[in-house]
């Protein structure tokens, strides 16, 4: 069965940190491109980063600097370090598949690229 299994949320004070995994089965973990995205309660789903196959990460803006994205295709799990978290990091964070890391002209993927997701992980950051 193909499945994206997120862990790791909860809550937070401003300024602490938290780390996020995602395990992987079901399908060629290694040989996808990986990401996180995020929605806040009642807004739309945002992205956060990248990974591609071999290692190469894009950030979005609004966490560039504070959090990292990696994986270990051997045990088939993703990962997000979040540090320095705010209250407005508060979100349903989710981690998704894609055949390749497609980005616009903006600099964006396009979460339709994504074909498989997680049911996702809260994370609340309190001030």
């Amino acid at each position: 069965q193909v499945q994206l299994a997120e862990s790791g949320g909860g809550s937070v004070q401003s300024g602490g940190s938290l780390r996020l995994s995602c395990a992987a089965s079901g399908f060629t973990f290694s040989s996808r491109c990986m990401g996180w995205f995020r929605q806040p309660l009642g807004k739309a789903r945002d992205w956060v980063a990248t990974i591609e196959r071999v290692g190469a990460t894009t950030y979005a803006g609004s966490v560039k600097g504070r959090f990292t994205i990696s994986r270990d295709n051997a045990e088939n799990t993703l990962y997000l370090q979040m540090n320095s978290l705010r209250p407005d990091d508060t979100a349903m964070y989710y981690c998704a598949a894609s055949t390749g890391c497609y980005y616009n002209d903006y600099g964006y993927p396009e979460e339709a690229d994504f074909d498989i997701w997680g049911q996702g992980t809260q994370v609340t950051v309190s001030s």
